[in-house]
């Protein structure tokens, strides 16, 4: 049973699109992450243009972080204050990130410029989650005590450095004061990397949120979630307007296979210690990685077509 997708301009079997969106699910269900990351990346093996998979990513987000930011808000575990400040990062971040994408595709080099940049983060992110979990798992065996948890942190190493930065602000919700200058970058970033990649960028300002800042990880993760729902949205919009590369019919159907898988996902979590958890979500995100490069290094099986593919004919 295939299913025709206007804006991709193909047809793809239905089941495969749902099962690609609950398996995606089903693994952020499990790693407590968006799966953005994973989503796209996948979308494109199986032959999904880059733009439009990028682009119907951050539509499903949309959708898919909507109920937990309302949940967060209601739960009163959202620092509107500080999410307002990554937000107009977030916006400002997207536009510019839609704008790059435009112009990367009139110049055919859009496709490497996504590639390289997934390598680039993915690599970053899934290097350091990997380590800090296996130092974790070591720590854990040296004390004898395999359910250890991490000792309770320290003030962030960068807090006395953003203190010094102009634009102090004060963040009760959070217990915190820092520069207005951080949140609003972090929140630059994951906008631009929302419109590039069609990621939510929660891997990213999460930990950043955490660690370096130091806020309370259930304010950090409602925070998360209120400003992934508005900075996707505009993304979405943005896309959509610009570059024309949403296709609704996609995202509906990876929405509705991810809604699915990621019930069975918070199911599976349960098996596993929070340590076994991202050390697998670290392999899961380096082995990604390792493909994309792959892509990038190795010569194509026919480059006729993938040079018809590169300047967009």
């Amino acid at each position: 049973m295939n299913v025709y997708l206007p804006i991709a301009d193909l047809s793809i079997s239905l089941p495969l699109v749902i099962g690609i969106g609950a398996l995606v699910g089903f693994l952020s269900g499990i790693f407590g992450v968006g799966g953005g990351f994973l989503l796209t990346p996948i979308m494109m093996m199986i032959g999904i243009p880059p733009p439009v998979a990028a682009a119907s990513d951050s539509n499903q987000i949309v959708a898919s972080s909507a109920s937990g930011a309302f949940g967060h808000w209601r739960l009163g575990n959202v620092d509107m204050k500080l999410g307002l400040v990554i937000l107009v990062g977030g916006v400002s971040g997207g536009t510019v990130g839609v704008q790059v994408v435009y112009y990367l595709r009139q110049l055919g080099n859009f496709e490497f410029a996504m590639k390289f940049l997934y390598v680039a983060v993915l690599g970053l992110v899934g290097g350091a989650m990997f380590i800090e979990s296996l130092n974790t798992i070591r720590r854990s065996l040296k004390k004898g005590d395999a359910d250890a948890g991490p000792t309770e942190m320290s003030e962030p190493k960068l807090s006395k450095a953003l203190s010094k930065l102009p634009l102090q602000m004060t963040f009760m919700k959070s217990g915190i004061r820092v520069s207005a200058i951080f949140p609003f970058a972090i929140g630059f970033a994951v906008g631009f990397l929302a419109a590039m990649l069609g990621v939510g960028g929660g891997f990213i300002m999460v930990p950043a949120m955490i660690y370096i800042i130091g806020m309370p990880t259930i304010t950090a993760i409602g925070t998360d979630l209120f400003q992934i729902v508005l900075t996707s949205a505009n993304v979405t919009f943005q896309q959509a307007m610009t570059n024309g590369t949403v296709d609704i019919i996609l995202a509906l159907c990876l929405l509705m296979g991810s809604t699915i898988g990621a019930q069975f996902g918070v199911r599976a979590s349960k098996l596993f210690r929070g340590e076994q958890i991202r050390i697998l979500l670290s392999t899961l995100v380096l082995g990604m990685m390792v493909k994309l490069l792959l892509d990038l290094v190795l010569e194509p099986d026919n480059v006729i077509s993938f040079a018809k593919g590169v300047v967009g004919h």
